[in-house]
């Protein structure tokens, strides 16, 4: 989904797609802008690469919703986004 679909279709949420990610889909976005890179440098097409990441994203996300590492990460503190913004700004602000 781009940017302008989320939007489009999340009128009543504040920030943007990334914002209101859960944990999964930020660790397989990151890893989706990794392998996109790779595959531009590698000169497969665009519409190979949208093939491919698409297929590594289902895959990645079945493999990480049941993850016991990432329920513990959810439990904890740390990725309570208010918490993180507080700590950004007050490092780098």
């Amino acid at each position: 989904m781009t940017a302008k679909a989320w939007r489009s279709k999340n009128k009543d949420k504040k920030g943007n797609i990334r914002d209101n990610a859960t944990i999964e889909e930020l660790i397989v976005l990151s890893n989706m802008e990794s392998s996109n890179g790779i595959m531009i440098r590698d000169n497969i097409s665009q519409a190979e690469r949208l093939k491919k990441l698409n297929e590594y994203a289902l895959i990645q996300l079945r493999s990480l919703q049941n993850n016991a590492s990432i329920n513990r990460l959810k439990d904890s503190k740390v990725f309570e986004f208010e918490h993180l913004k507080n700590k950004f700004n007050s490092n780098y602000c």
